[in-house]
């Protein structure tokens, strides 16, 4: 197939994707091999679809495309970089949760940007003495015990975000440790013509509850402060407004069937009093009672023994 005709299936694929489905994920596939990806094609296979392509290609689609749907053209400042689509109309927390989960152990290269920071942990390394110059050079403490070199301390070698020096992938490749795993890592998510951070779908449904309770009591104190009504405050005018006619009715001979009884209770307070049940006031009395003659019987069996 000619290079234009690989093209052009290329846009009527993505085309298709972006009308079938609603959701897509923007992933990076720094360092991720074809058999890792393959794997992964498998995990999200009948929930999900993989679109990998070159970036002009893939900003000259969307910018064709953005003419029948202008929410296309949010996905253009992130297609950058070693990224890719994952497209899919399933639950969002689940496929990324599935996306995330294909990770593979991989040995520190000289040059790579380290994603976590990378510690050699104390201990004995098996190794022979005639190495220890090499530790003593990345300034990591050693001691000779067995006839092989023993890490004295745990020792931070490389720092989050810095470079991996060839010293140090050199040591942690002498010592098989593979600090580091890849895999995509999700960079945004766009979900029917919004584009929003994957940090969004670990927010709890209780906590978007409690925050949006809390944005109605801010509209509802507001507009009652300003004497706009809303509705969220329509209520509690209402409550108000009911609390200033009570007391109206109170202060005056005024009345209605919500004051009636509130005047009769303070004509009269005790006329409300309810009597304790019979029951509940003969209990205290009972277990008095009972306590006595406990009392009585352990002085009766003082001073007694067995065979007495």
């Amino acid at each position: 197939m000619s290079k234009a005709g690989k093209k052009e299936q290329y846009f009527e694929k993505l085309k298709s994707y972006l009308e079938e489905f609603k959701s897509i994920f923007i992933v990076n596939v720094d360092n991720v091999g074809s058999n890792q990806m393959h794997q992964i094609r498998r995990a999200l296979r009948g929930e999900a679809k993989i679109l990998m392509g070159k970036n002009t290609m893939v900003r000259r689609a969307i910018r064709i495309l953005q003419v029948e749907n202008p929410n296309y053209e949010k996905l253009m400042p992130s297609v950058r970089g070693n990224v890719g689509f994952v497209f899919t109309n399933s639950d969002l927390k689940t496929i990324r949760d599935k996306i995330l989960s294909n990770r593979v152990k991989a040995p520190a290269k000289a040059g790579a940007l380290a994603p976590i920071d990378v510690y050699i942990p104390a201990g004995n390394t098996g190794m022979e003495p005639g190495k220890t110059s090499f530790f003593q050079a990345l300034g990591v403490p050693t001691k000779i015990a067995r006839g092989t070199i023993e890490i004295i301390n745990d020792v931070h070698l490389i720092k989050m975000g810095l470079r991996v020096g060839a010293s140090e992938a050199t040591l942690l490749n002498m010592l098989n440790i593979s600090p580091f795993t890849y895999g995509l890592t999700v960079v945004q998510v766009y979900d029917n013509g919004t584009v929003f951070p994957p940090s969004v779908l670990d927010i709890e449904e209780s906590t978007l509850i409690d925050q949006f309770i809390a944005g109605i009591r801010n509209i509802a104190a507001i507009s009652l402060q300003i004497g706009y009504p809303t509705i969220a405050s329509i209520p509690h005018s209402i409550i108000n407004s009911y609390k200033n006619l009570l007391a109206i009715s109170i202060s005056t001979e005024y009345n209605f069937p919500g004051s009636e009884k509130i005047k009769a209770y303070l004509a009269d307070p005790s006329a409300f009093a309810v009597a304790a049940p019979a029951a509940s006031a003969a209990a205290p009395a009972a277990k008095a009672a009972e306590k006595e003659e406990e009392k009585e019987e352990s002085e009766e069996d003082m001073g007694f023994g067995l065979f007495d």
